[in-house]
């Protein structure tokens, strides 16, 4: 009794609890409720990767393992009440735009995961984030990240079977007496009543109804166990060999493609992260003058994350807005961030139950994270076309061709131009002008 005592006082030393207002057991239970909104991960990200031809029990422990050490980070070192975890839209790229339509093997494209995550780390300790944050527009910030909820709300939607290939119209409405789509149906509609009375954990709690519902009716099978031993991450440093030179089904890491490739991660990791992070802290009353204190740490803790997360065979890491829901419930220190990456790796030995959260179960987690990324179309000043086009084009591209970077790519191409038309080029920071020609070079010599 008196270990536990001391232990804790010692916590609420090294995290501050009086200054903030909290104590142990409210940053416990602020730490599982992030966990719970944000579990559905554990299932989607797998099921997504598979699609890349990553193993999906190895990706379950490598999603695990990528968000205990980054969460752990964040918390012991930055001290912020925030969960990371493999970014959702990130995942999406990585699978069905790098590997799928790009051709590039899932090894190299986790070389390019780990090279964007070093880069991330280094601006984040040399403080050159602000001029980078700085010189992209904030509109095109805003439809970056809805493009990006719109296209994993399509990979959803079409995973599920409720959009189906067309060859007339391109895509159509599936089949709604098939019983798998059904179920997707369900999913979205559950998901989305839970979102609504504002339950922590809705998109995790939908996903296990639908599931429960799914084992009911025949939809999806039992699993032959429950808890097991974690699955080996078999692709652990997979990145390394294409780094090293290697090339994989002949496609060499050291190419145009793969530079598009690596500033796309870095792009929406970079930006989303120091979003993320500057909504929570503000829902916590950590900000300063609308400045994150210890910031650098905070970002580093991303980066390191995602290295991490690359090197054990998983796509980019981000910093996670369902911490808001333990914030909600309390949370204020590095200890809510400790307590949450507890319970990822209480998850670890509940692997075979990945089994039953099959892409109809998970179609409602993409779909409703989408709705949430889609609401930054609200930010963007329509009424301004030399604005509005460039982030029009950014974010209706990426479902349209599906892929985040050329959606980037074509905004990227547009804005400057359309500024310049208007007389505003002195506005465009030289950045923006480089990233123009980069862009440019990419359509007509990389894979475009």
């Amino acid at each position: 009794m008196s270990n536990n005592g001391s232990t804790e006082k010692g916590l609420a030393r090294y995290f501050e609890f009086s200054k903030h207002g909290t104590n142990f057991r409210r940053e416990f239970i602020a730490g599982l409720t992030t966990f719970l909104a944000m579990a559905y991960i554990l299932a989607v990200n797998p099921n997504i990767l598979s699609a890349a031809g990553l193993d999906p029990d190895a990706t379950f422990t490598a999603t695990a393992v990528a968000s205990i050490i980054g969460t752990l980070v964040m918390g012991l070192v930055a001290k912020y009440p925030v969960a990371t975890a493999p970014g959702m839209g990130l995942n999406a790229f990585f699978a069905f735009a790098v590997v799928g339509a790009m051709g590039i093997p899932w090894q190299t494209a986790l070389a390019g995961v780990f090279v964007s995550g070093v880069l991330t780390l280094i601006l984040a300790l040399t403080g050159i984030r602000e001029i980078i944050i700085n010189a992209i527009p904030t509109g095109l910030k805003y439809a970056v990240s809805a493009g990006i909820g719109l296209f994993i709300a399509f990979v959803g939607l079409q995973g599920a079977g409720i959009v189906v290939n067309d060859d007339s119209t391109l895509v159509a409405l599936g089949d709604l007496s098939d019983g798998g789509v059904l179920l997707a149906l369900f999913g979205i509609v559950i998901t989305a009543v839970l979102m609504t009375r504002k339950l922590h954990g809705a998109i995790f709690y939908g996903m296990v109804i639908t599931a429960i519902v799914g084992l009911i009716f025949g939809i999806i099978e039992l699993p032959g166990s429950i808890i097991s031993l974690p699955p080996a991450p078999s692709a652990f440093g997979a990145f390394l060999d294409p780094i090293l030179g290697e090339k994989i089904n002949g496609v060499s890491f050291y190419s145009l493609d793969m530079l598009v490739v690596i500033f796309t991660f870095f792009f929406v990791d970079f930006f989303d992260t120091a979003g993320t992070l500057l909504a929570t802290a503000n829902q916590a009353g950590l900000t300063k003058d609308d400045k994150l204190p210890r910031a650098g740490r905070a970002l580093a803790s991303d980066s390191v994350a995602t290295v991490a997360g690359a090197i054990v065979g998983t796509s980019s890491t981000t910093s996670y807005i369902e911490s808001s829901a333990g914030i909600g419930a309390g949370g204020r220190t590095g200890f809510t961030a400790v307590s949450t990456a507890f319970f990822f790796f209480l998850a670890l030995f509940f692997s075979p139950l990945l089994s039953i959260f099959t892409g109809q179960v998970t179609a409602a987690a993409l779909v409703m994270v989408g709705v949430l990324m889609a609401a930054n179309l609200g930010k963007i000043a329509w009424g301004e076309i030399q604005e509005a086009a460039p982030a029009f084009i950014t974010a209706v591209a990426m479902p349209l061709t599906y892929s985040i970077s050329k959606g980037i790519a074509l905004g990227f191409i547009l804005y400057p131009l359309v500024k310049l038309v208007k007389g505003e080029g002195k506005q465009v920071h030289w950045i923006m002008y480089a990233l123009f020609f980069v862009f440019i070079a990419y359509f007509i010599w990389g894979k475009a």
